[in-house]
């Protein structure tokens, strides 16, 4: 969890937004160091959270969580975590085993064309559970539910279309934030520039801009227009956007980073920028 940008959001773990849809992005740059903020953050918050981990394993985030101060060891064994690890599940989907069914999450493996309904019914049905820890002699008392998706884009490469990556975003939200009264944060990549318009490219482009019609906050991660730096990393534009009246506010901050082992410093130089 990284003080600095709690300060910037206006965050702690005793106070938060709740119904809020935070969408994390980035260009030619990592953007990964945010979801592991913002799972610092839910955890300590003591909010129950769904992590579907579509590129890493859960002993990465475990090792860079413990380095932040937090064991998600010990949130599975309570009952406040719940790992959805995207490629051991990928693997039972295509090399099925009597003796390791696993779970149907993952089914759009076997027809893309399907849509990510199984993967949204395992979000649905966990957070409307009322299920406990395996350690537990007693449900404990949980803040709002989290959801948290690292990476939306890899469902690209997987033949999952830009229509039904929104559809899954568009109903996770419904059902969270608005029905729960939680909130979620997703991870969305765009490898290629700005100007690029073909293939997978198009497609990454066309899921950001849905998604960014969806969610509340976006923090856009992407390097320095003058290039390497050894001091610093990159920058984040965060843009918080508000319904008034008949139409929405938005609001843009630029900062400039750079992440350290257990934390990230920010910088602000002093841009901002509000749109009615």
């Amino acid at each position: 969890m990284f003080t600095e940008l709690n300060s910037i959001l206006n965050t702690t773990p005793d106070s938060f937004t709740q119904g809020e849809f935070v969408l994390l992005s980035d260009r030619q740059s990592d953007a990964s160091f945010l979801i592991h903020h913002f799972l610092s953050l839910y955890l300590r918050a003591r909010c129950r959270v769904w992590f579907v981990g579509l590129v890493q394993s859960f002993n990465h985030y475990s090792a860079i969580s413990q380095r932040l101060g937090v064991s998600l060891t010990q949130a599975k064994e309570k009952g406040q975590l719940v790992f959805l690890e995207g490629l051991k599940e990928s693997l039972s989907v295509l090399i099925p085993e009597d003796t390791d069914p696993g779970s149907q999450a993952m089914d759009f493996l076997r027809d893309p064309a399907v849509g990510l309904k199984s993967l949204y019914e395992f979000v649905r049905s966990s957070a409307t559970s009322s299920a406990v820890g395996k350690h537990e002699e007693a449900e404990e008392k949980w803040g709002p539910p989290v959801l948290l998706v690292d990476d939306l884009s890899v469902l690209l490469s997987l033949g999952v279309s830009v229509g039904a990556v929104l559809d899954f975003s568009h109903y996770c939200r419904a059902t969270v934030c608005s029905q729960l009264q939680g909130n979620m944060v997703m991870l969305s990549r765009c490898d290629g520039g700005e100007e690029e318009d073909d293939g997978d490219d198009e497609g990454s482009e066309r899921l950001l801009k849905g998604l960014t019609h969806q969610c509340s906050l976006t923090l856009h991660v992407q390097g320095l227009p003058t290039g390497y730096c050894r001091d610093i990393h990159g920058q984040v534009e965060v843009c918080w956007r508000r319904r008034q009246g008949d139409g929405h506010h938005t609001q843009k901050k630029l900062f400039q980073y750079k992440v350290h082992d257990k934390g990230a410093s920010f910088f602000a130089p002093g841009t901002s920028s509000a749109v009615l």
